[in-house]
């Protein structure tokens, strides 16, 4: 539930989230000094990037790529690699191919081709899903989609849209979108607000700015949240979101947490709660584009607090629980994508408190995602550059 307190704020200037919504992907950014008190269990204030650390540089995996916006590793440790303006390449031994019959995409300012993840028992069923903004529908533009496919001779088969938002909207931005399995097999993913703040979050007879749950098949759970509301969207797990586009399965809870673009401030990570409501727009941390409350309020008790926050914004795409013993420093921790000031940032964990942050590879351009493999190494999609791993300082 979310908690009362106040933010006291002695002259703050909050700066644009990277993926904000006029031209989707840029911003800058400066110090912002916020201090806070509580009344009771407050959201733990944000705290700065203290430091670099210099025990880490890169190499580059797969080059020559635009905006690789998600990836996964197929068992023989190939990748699959979807490219926002609509290709997916299967890297393998060296080469790159592009796969045939992929999804026609509503390729538009933050939509394009997204997310890519394999079924849990992907060797025994052969499924891949894809999240997408997709132009199908009666109205022109897009809204997200999720398909899942079969992989046969470099060609994808077998193809099954599962879940389509609606309506389509020619706006170009917050469609999500990423995707995750649980450990009982239930799909998640997420889907922004399209822009459309006041319409969308708070509405569940409507798509858009949700964290959605199906069987991996396309079908609703019984239980999910709001199956028995005739009028809701029955695939919803969770409302009130703004743009998640980072989604993993905590390994040693279980628990789905998501990160989600705050407005100009107030990037949150949550802890992803069956019918709960994350607030968006009535609470949040930030404030319009340009300068301007959205609300006055930063808590609700009848909403969802996130367990931190991020101010200014750090854009955030992409997002890794490490348990690699090949990484022994971000063991048990997170690491997540910063498009706008484009590093990969450590968060040290204490279960759900995040007690640290740290930048890893500084300049290193516009991180999209973040995977650990199957061979515990540590792989980022880097706009312009491609997929890059992570290599230690001896």
């Amino acid at each position: 539930m979310k908690k009362t307190f106040l933010m006291l704020v002695a002259t703050i200037t909050l700066h644009a989230c990277g993926e904000n919504d006029k031209n989707g992907d840029t911003a800058t950014a400066s110090p912002d000094d916020v201090e806070e008190t509580s009344t009771e269990n407050p959201v733990p204030e944000p705290i700065p990037a203290e430091s670099t650390s210099g025990n880490y540089s890169y190499e580059v995996v797969v080059s020559d790529m635009q905006i690789p916006w998600g990836f996964t590793f197929l068992p023989d440790g190939s990748m699959l690699i979807t490219e926002k303006s609509g290709d997916i390449i299967h890297f393998k031994d060296g080469n790159k191919q592009q796969i045939k019959g992929v999804p026609e995409v509503y390729d538009r300012g933050q939509g394009g081709l997204l997310d890519i993840v394999l079924h849990p028992d992907y060797e025994n069923n052969g499924w891949i899903y894809i999240s997408y903004a997709s132009p199908e529908g009666s109205e022109e533009g897009g809204n997200t989609a999720i398909m899942r496919a079969k992989l046969e001779n470099g060609s994808f088969t077998n193809k099954e849209v599962l879940y389509k938002a609606g309506p389509n909207t020619t706006k170009g931005q917050h469609f999500g979108s990423r995707i995750v399995f649980d450990k009982e097999g239930y799909l998640y993913f997420s889907s922004g607000d399209r822009g459309a703040r006041d319409e969308n979050p708070q509405d569940i007879t409507r798509d858009n700015g949700k964290i959605y749950r199906l069987n991996d098949d396309g079908s609703i759970p019984d239980d999910n949240p709001f199956t028995d509301n005739d009028a809701a969207k029955k695939a919803i797990f969770s409302y009130g979101h703004r743009n998640p586009q980072g989604i993993i399965l905590n390994p040693e809870t279980g628990e789905v947490w998501v990160h989600e673009h705050g407005p100009q401030g107030g990037d949150e990570i949550n802890v992803i709660k069956r019918g709960e409501n994350y607030g968006w727009p009535e609470v949040t941390y930030g404030e319009n584009y340009g300068g301007g409350a959205i609300t006055d309020q930063t808590s609700n008790p009848e909403m969802e607090d996130p367990i931190f926050y991020w101010l200014p914004s750090i854009a955030p795409s992409g997002m890794a629980y490490i348990t690699s013993n090949k990484f022994p420093d971000l063991k048990g921790d997170l690491l997540v994508g910063s498009l706008k000031f484009q590093y990969i940032e450590h968060l040290t964990l204490n279960g759900k408190k995040v007690e640290k942050r740290e930048r890893i590879l500084e300049d290193i351009g516009r991180v999209r995602d973040i995977r650990q493999g199957q061979d515990g190494e540590i792989y980022a999609a880097i706009e312009g550059t491609g997929i890059i791993k992570l290599t230690t300082e001896e």
